[in-house]
């Protein structure tokens, strides 16, 4: 037992080593955006890969005001992106969940299906489509992709979490007199607030992080989301490295920030189980 102790403690400081390498490679080009923010061209070109004063925090300032109505546009986007993906993949979830009618599980298995559809695909129908329908160059053709195709997988993963919970819960719900609509509400929407947690934070990972698509269908500047709008940025800063990288900062805390406060029930949706559970 001694020796296999001894082993052990033998081994954690390079296991220490390795972690602290793995983590050090992925935050260091979070480290070098926030160090780069705070510096001048002249700071920029003399010290490189390290930091150095005074630290420019009017760089933050003067970003800001370059990329606020982006923000203010992709805040908007991602809010109905995700009332909308929720709307639907709920209520699709609790019929398949908990209703039998005829071709329950073919039309599930069409669902399931259209995750193997790739995005590219479908990228000129849906242009087609949208410029049809007129709403080229508006909020809507931003948010409607996100709630199509944000809704196929979350009706995937509140279904089964679903399937999980105890059918006692909702026949004695039933005994008492509880319609569908009181049983989804009162009982199915409380108790999936992770799997919730865990749609609002992929959909809101991907309005943030689409880019293609804004670049296609926008070409009102005001309309332009956060990451479609920093490469007008860069473009017309290219040489301002300190406010450059100041927005690319500014624009990654709202993800930040809903990865801090949502992490819990993003784990525990991952993972079927609720906070606290165990499982």
């Amino acid at each position: 037992m001694s020796s296999r102790s001894e082993r052990r403690r033998s081994g954690q400081p390079l296991v220490i080593l390795a972690l602290s390498l793995i983590a050090f490679v992925g935050l260091f080009p979070f480290l070098f955006m926030l160090m780069t923010s705070l510096k001048t061209n002249q700071q920029y070109y003399d010290t490189f890969w390290r930091p150095t004063l005074p630290l420019h925090l009017e760089n933050y300032s003067a970003a800001w005001q370059q990329i606020q109505p982006y923000f203010i546009t992709s805040l908007i986007v991602a809010a109905a992106a995700i009332a909308g993906t929720l709307l639907l993949c709920t209520v699709a979830a609790f019929v398949f969940a908990r209703y039998e009618f005829w071709g329950r599980k073919v039309l599930f298995a069409i669902v399931a299906l259209l995750l193997m559809v790739p995005g590219i695909s479908s990228l000129i129908p849906l242009f087609v489509l949208m410029r049809d329908l007129g709403i080229l160059n508006t909020r809507l053709v931003l948010v409607l992709p996100h709630i199509a195709g944000g809704a196929v997988l979350g009706t995937l993963l509140m279904k089964t979490f679903v399937e999980q919970m105890p059918q006692e819960l909702f026949e004695a719900a039933r005994v008492d007199g509880a319609s569908g609509p009181r049983m989804f509400w009162s009982i199915m929407m409380p108790l999936s607030l992770p799997v919730v947690g865990t749609i609002s934070l992929v959909t809101v990972i991907g309005v943030w992080n689409d880019f293609f698509w804004p670049l296609l269908t926008i070409a009102d500047n005001n309309l332009r989301t956060v990451s479609a709008g920093l490469q007008f940025f860069q473009t017309q800063n290219a040489t301002e490295y300190g406010p450059l990288f100041a927005g690319y900062a500014l624009a990654s805390i709202p993800l930040l920030l809903l990865f801090l406060f949502l992490s819990k029930y993003f784990l525990a949706g991952l993972q079927g189980g609720l906070p606290g559970s165990g499982r």
